[in-house]
C-alpha cells in the first residue's frame, strides 16, 4: 500500500483542530448521591484535591458506605459518619474510632472553606496527629450557623487564621464553621438537599452525639 502524502496546510489544519478539541474538552466534577432516612443529598467532589477524591470514589464503587450510619451529629456544627463499625453496632454503642488501615496525606486549598454543605474529612486530633492526615473512611457535612464580621474577627485571633472577605461574605449568610478551615481537607460540597443536614443535625442524640434513632446511608454514582 502507497504511503499518503498530505500538503503541510492540512497536517497543521489537522493538528490545530485536534489541540483545540482537547482545550475546550471540559472534564465534568465527580457527582455522588448520598441517600438517608432522613432524605437524599447530591454531592460534588472537588478536583483540587485528588487524593480524597479518588479515594472517595473508589469507596463509593466498592459499595462501602452502604448501611454505614451518621454516628456523630451536632446541631449548627456537623453531621458525621463512614465508620465501618457502626454498620452492625448495637443501639448507644460508641462509635468513631473505625477506619481502614491507612490515612489520606492532608490537602489544604485556600479557596476551599467550610460553609455549610461542604464535605470534609475527619481525622484524628493534632497531638497524635500533627500532619493532619485524614481518616481513610470517615467524612462529615458542614452545618454550621451564619456569623457576625466580629465573631469572624474572634475566630481569626483564635485560631491564627485569615479569613477572606468572599468568605466572610458566605459566612454571614450561608453560614459554616470557619474555625476548622485550613486544619481539615475539604473534598466536596453539597450541591442538592441542603435541608437534609438539618434534618440529621437537630435528631435527639445520647451524651455522645449518637442518633437514638440510626440513620443510615448509601452512597452511589449520580448518573
Amino acid at each position: 500500500m502507497k504511503n499518503l502524502i498530505y500538503p503541510l496546510s492540512i497536517i497543521f489544519l489537522i493538528s490545530c483542530t485536534a489541540t483545540k478539541k482537547n482545550i475546550n474538552k471540559v472534564t465534568e466534577p465527580i457527582r455522588v448521591k448520598i441517600e438517608t432516612d432522613a432524605g437524599t443529598m447530591v454531592v460534588k467532589l472537588y478536583d483540587q484535591t485528588p487524593l480524597h477524591r479518588d479515594n472517595f470514589v473508589k469507596l463509593v464503587k466498592e459499595h462501602f458506605y452502604d448501611s454505614l450510619l451518621f454516628h456523630r451529629v451536632i446541631n449548627n456544627f456537623m453531621i458525621q459518619g463512614g465508620d465501618p463499625n457502626s454498620k452492625n453496632a448495637q443501639p448507644g454503642e460508641v462509635l468513631g474510632e473505625g477506619g481502614l488501615s491507612y490515612a489520606i496525606s492532608a490537602e489544604f486549598d485556600t479557596s476551599l472553606f467550610h460553609k455549610k454543605g461542604a464535605l470534609a474529612a475527619a481525622r484524628e486530633g493534632d497531638n497524635e496527629n500533627p500532619a493532619k492526615a485524614s481518616s481513610s473512611t470517615q467524612f462529615y457535612v458542614v452545618d454550621g450557623k451564619p456569623f457576625t464580621d466580629e465573631e469572624l474577627d474572634q475566630v481569626e485571633a483564635t485560631f491564627t487564621i485569615k479569613i477572606p472577605e468572599n468568605h466572610r461574605e458566605v459566612y454571614r449568610t450561608v453560614g459554616g464553621t470557619p474555625h476548622l478551615d485550613m486544619n481539615y481537607t475539604i473534598f466536596g460540597e453539597v450541591i442538592s438537599g441542603m435541608e437534609v443536614i438539618d434534618k440529621i443535625a437537630s435528631v435527639p442524640k445520647d451524651d455522645n452525639n449518637r442518633p437514638l434513632n440510626n440513620i443510615k446511608m448509601k452512597i452511589t454514582f449520580l448518573k
